[in-house]
């Protein structure tokens, strides 16, 4: 039976910032990794091993997928550093956490951004390829190209048109979706990382 003291008691214990569906999500954790080169703050970014099933050869963030082991999904990014770069989890300072990303209904990123205290790295060939730099100088003066994408709708044979007002002649919007690219010498950043890049520099240069 429905109840409205009952209703405004659970209320009052929402947040607002929980994130519909977040509980059947994967979730994900990122390290955005800043690293002193020659007394100048540098961005760290992997290129993904070409032999992987997913994304080969894109750039990103190390990280990775949240395991029953982590405690939370800080350790998450901080173990998926440590075992993609070969480095001590000691040698990552998590400085704090950004906004999460919803690329999908499927995926929920959580970036954190750290600090990464040694240039002895051991790279997993399995996961990396390479890893590369670019100086905060350079990404705070840096402007994104944007190219637009539209994704048009594709309802399957059986779905319910009889259910719906206009039936078959229901008017599908497209969807549509910017997606953004940081080229950095023979790098492109793009994609997930190129978004989550982009919040990271908003954040640094907001008053």
């Amino acid at each position: 039976m429905f109840n409205l003291s009952q209703l405004q008691k659970r209320l009052s214990l929402q947040t607002g910032t929980g994130i519909i569906g977040e509980d059947q999500a994967v979730k994900a954790a990122v390290l955005i990794p800043l690293i002193k080169k020659n007394d100048e703050w540098e961005l760290l970014f992997e290129v993904r091993s070409r032999r992987l099933k997913s994304q080969p050869g894109d750039i990103c963030f190390p990280g990775g997928k949240q395991e029953d082991s982590d405690n939370d999904l800080q350790q998450t990014a901080i173990r998926e550093t440590s075992e993609e770069l070969g480095i001590p989890m000691t040698s990552i300072q998590v400085l704090g956490p950004l906004d999460r990303y919803v690329p999908s209904s499927r995926i929920i990123i959580y970036p954190y951004v750290g600090i990464i205290n040694t240039h002895d790295f051991h790279i997993s060939k399995n996961e990396v390829d390479e890893i590369f730099t670019v100086p905060m100088s350079w990404l705070l003066e840096a402007t994104p190209d944007v190219h637009r994408i539209l994704f048009e709708p594709q309802p399957p044979e059986d779905f319910p048109y009889e259910r719906i007002a206009l039936g078959k002649e229901y008017k599908w919007k497209p969807r549509q979706l910017d997606e953004l690219f940081y080229h950095y010498g023979n790098h492109s950043v793009w994609g997930m990382t190129a978004r989550i890049l982009q919040h990271f520099i908003t954040v640094v240069k907001a008053p």
